[in-house]
């Protein structure tokens, strides 16, 4: 008998079930995640596939129904790791109005994202200076897209409306390495605790100010 004021069973409740797509995404990112944890220590040219499939818990040839080749899984791992710094910094800058905030906020975020997901750019920093083939080509490209975006926002101010696309994006690039430099520095931090990092950080913004301070003199051509 029904009873609506009962308490309910294990055989009321609806599942809702896994699609094949869900599946196919889930046991996509594990592979990812294997791949990321076991290049904690080596370089990427030193992963097998077989180990990354071990360690999502598949088959070595359930590999190839989401990665093409290894290089293919190393490229997506690249944009994995700098899909969302780039939506961090690009929100801070967008929410300054003058070069000292635009250092502060993207130099705060820009740590906050290092400190929570530093096995990304652990893998990216080593593949950067030491790897080679597509991954590290990807490294690039992404880099420059980073700077690509980054020199449209440097356009804004009005101090550099005037600049050329060339010397915006120069300065760009100039700020991405200080940024690169600044990763490398948390990454290597010792001993690892808010003091230290404050230090960082306060060393970070001081080396983007003195790139801004060449702004005023600059004569782009």
């Amino acid at each position: 008998m029904g009873d609506s004021g009962g308490t309910r069973t294990l055989s009321d409740v609806t599942v809702e079930p896994v699609s094949r797509q869900e599946r196919k995404q889930r046991t996509r990112q594990a592979l990812l995640d294997a791949a990321l944890e076991l290049l904690a220590d080596r370089g990427f040219a030193n992963l097998s596939l077989r180990e990354v499939a071990k360690g999502a818990g598949i088959v070595p040839t359930a590999f190839y129904r989401h990665f093409a080749s290894m290089d293919e899984l190393g490229v997506a791992l690249v944009e994995e790791s700098m899909r969302t710094l780039r939506g961090m910094i690009r929100a801070a800058r967008s929410d300054s109005k003058a070069y000292t905030h635009l250092i502060r906020a993207s130099v705060r975020t820009l740590h906050e994202h290092v400190r929570a997901h530093e096995d990304h750019f652990r893998f990216l920093t080593r593949e950067r200076y030491s790897g080679t083939g597509p991954v590290q080509r990807a490294i690039g490209a992404e880099l420059k897209l980073f700077s690509t975006d980054l020199a449209i926002d440097l356009a804004r101010f009005e101090q550099l409306r005037e600049w050329s696309t060339e010397d915006l994006r120069m300065m760009a690039d100039l700020i991405v390495n200080a940024m690169l430099s600044t990763v490398l520095e948390l990454l290597d931090a010792r001993p690892r605790d808010a003091e230290t990092d404050e230090t960082l950080i306060r060393t970070a913004e001081k080396r983007l100010r003195l790139i801004f301070v060449g702004v005023p003199a600059w004569r782009s051509k």
